[in-house]
């Protein structure tokens, strides 16, 4: 009767680790010639050890880690050089929220709170917006200006 003990080493492809002890060759294989009788265990039968079944103890593997469900949420905000703000939000393939309207401060601010990589190129846009609607705003008073000065020449 013979046994084969299969060590570690065996059983992967991985190189033995130098702080594992090697197997003895009287180890690795028990030849016996006589068979013992029913019942009775020989010796060389009980000296030898059994090979476990399953997976090693501490042997490090990327199978054993330990495997966590991701949800993905895709979150999707645009801005236009007007300052107008908007949100989308996906769960997986299915919007959750589309074309949702969002003040720019509360999108600097989410920003600010996330990362600040995201808040400063995101607060160069607003800044952007900021300074065309100062100079819409003025445009337009001039205009407003000048609209009251010609109904004043026509009132007078």
């Amino acid at each position: 009767m013979t046994v084969d003990v299969l060590t570690h080493d065996e059983e992967t492809t991985e190189a033995p680790a130098p702080e594992a002890p090697a197997v003895a060759t009287d180890e690795a294989a028990v030849t016996e010639s006589a068979s013992p009788s029913e019942g009775e265990a020989s010796p060389a039968e009980e000296e030898a050890p059994k090979p476990k079944r399953g997976r090693p103890k501490g042997a490090a593997s990327a199978s054993t880690a330990k495997k966590t469900r991701t949800v993905e949420l895709i979150l999707t905000v645009t801005g236009t050089a007007d300052g107008e703000w908007q949100a989308e939000l996906k769960n997986g393939s299915k919007w959750v929220a589309k074309g949702l309207e969002i003040p720019a401060a509360a999108v600097s601010r989410a920003a600010k709170e996330l990362h600040s990589d995201l808040s400063g190129p995101i607060d160069e846009v607003i800044n952007q917006a900021r300074e065309a609607q100062a100079a819409k705003v003025a445009a337009l008073e001039a205009e407003l200006e000048k609209a009251k000065q010609a109904l004043a020449e026509l009132d007078a």
